[in-house]
């Protein structure tokens, strides 16, 4: 890379929220960088079909809407490498940042690293994703209508998919390894009147059981208390315990919440550095949809651009 290529902006991820950023910034005239990570294209790339995003009225797969993402940012001249970023320098501009190949700088960063949801750490799991196995009922919930499903997990989160799923299922099963929530009390006491809502309490899945087809269903569940072992019979399986933001390469040299996500300003994506935005799910952990990612992309790429123009 020349100087008269060097990036004006590194982006630090891609997913619907780096893509975007790189759209926008390459549009407005504004060399980019982007490190696309060890998943390219984000979660949506395990994310079979999507119905959800505004444009693909027949749905469209989560790969394939990726790639177009990835090609329109390509088109207007971002450069795409496919390495992580292993560590960055935000003390001076421009900022440095490492991979394990070389290290690149420029005066802006955007971080779209995103989150990576938990999963139960079962063998099989990869082999069901998309196939029954979820973690996200916006995302998958309308596709198990009609049918038994589950849902994984005793917190807030679990507690809302599980009342969500309810607009779908013909019933709802809440698996939990204790006997009693850790929800907020209001939600505790909307699942427990609905009548749609199962709970396995004391429970554990220790196994995920396919049928002729490769698809779930039903989950093995072990008692946490005796080990006693039972079958449940269901087509789909939402994990609901929790999310990891993809911060750790940052090591404390930005403002994080208690749960590693990234600060960014009321209404903005500036981060607590002058020069560092953040955008998509790395920052948002209350909505976490490819549209709301793209739409934190834009809003992180303006944002920047117009820092920029102004030092």
């Amino acid at each position: 890379m020349t100087s008269a290529q060097a990036p004006k902006t590194i982006i630090i991820g891609s997913g619907p929220a780096g893509y975007t950023a790189a759209i926008y910034l390459s549009r407005a005239n504004v060399p980019n960088l982007v490190l696309e990570g060890t998943q390219p294209g984000g979660q949506l790339t395990i994310t079979s079909e999507v119905e959800n995003f505004p444009g693909f009225p027949e749905g469209i797969q989560g790969p394939e809407l990726m790639a177009k993402f990835r090609a329109q940012a390509a088109r207007f001249g971002s450069e795409i490498v496919g390495r992580s970023a292993a560590g960055v320098d935000l003390s001076r501009r421009p900022f440095t940042v490492r991979t394990d190949e070389a290290s690149y700088t420029a005066p802006a960063l955007i971080l779209a690293t995103g989150s990576t949801a938990r999963w139960l750490g079962l063998p099989e799991e990869p082999a069901f994703q998309g196939k029954g196995l979820s973690a996200c009922a916006t995302c998958d919930g309308f596709f198990f209508r009609g049918q038994e499903i589950a849902v994984v997990g005793g917190g807030d989160t679990a507690l809302e998919e599980a009342l969500f799923l309810t607009n779908f299922a013909a019933k709802v099963t809440l698996i939990h390894r204790r006997g009693e929530l850790r929800g907020s009390r209001i939600m505790q006491e909307r699942a427990f009147k609905h009548p749609k809502i199962e709970f396995a309490w004391h429970a554990k899945v220790t196994g995920l059981l396919p049928d002729a087809g490769g698809l779930l269903a039903g989950l093995r569940l072990a008692d946490t208390r005796d080990g006693a072992v039972r079958d449940l019979a269901v087509t789909g399986c939402f994990v609901a315990i929790g999310h990891s933001p993809n911060t750790g390469f940052l090591a404390g040299q930005l403002e994080l919440d208690a749960n590693g996500y990234v600060v960014t300003r009321p209404d903005r994506t500036a981060t607590s550095v002058a020069g560092v935005f953040a955008c998509g799910d790395v920052q948002d952990h209350v909505w976490r949809q490819a549209v709301t990612a793209a739409g934190s992309g834009c809003m992180a790429a303006l944002e920047c651009e117009r820092w920029l123009a102004e030092q």
